[in-house]
């Protein structure tokens, strides 16, 4: 995923943390907020309770391939923070771009198909 459509201060993860736009699955979670940019934007988070470094850094791999592959379908400009569930180390890319359009839809920040 390209720089331009990550996350990177933390008053960036600070905004979309406060707000109210919250969405769970039992791999992920999701939070958002919309931004007035022309693009949105992904920030991930892998918490000590999904395991030691490896098994974070793949989660957060992991997270990052699924949001790459959902970036240009977004309905608007939205920052948005994908949270590892304790399942994502396990997990396949399968399963968590499954998990991601789910979330999306819900959201209602991808359109229906």
């Amino acid at each position: 995923m390209k720089r331009l459509y990550r996350l990177k201060d933390a008053s960036d993860f600070q905004r979309v943390w406060a707000s109210d736009r919250k969405w769970n699955h039992s791999l992920l979670a999701l939070r958002a907020r919309s931004n007035n940019l022309t693009h949105s934007r992904f920030g991930f988070v892998a918490g000590k309770k999904i395991g030691k470094a490896t098994a974070r850094n793949r989660a957060k791999r992991l997270m990052r391939e699924a949001a790459r592959l959902y970036v240009q379908d977004l309905v608007e400009p939205t920052d948005i923070v994908l949270i590892a569930g304790r399942g994502m180390p396990e997990a396949t890319l399968e399963a968590t771009r499954a998990a991601l359009g789910e979330l999306l839809k819900r959201a209602r920040l991808v359109n229906p198909k």
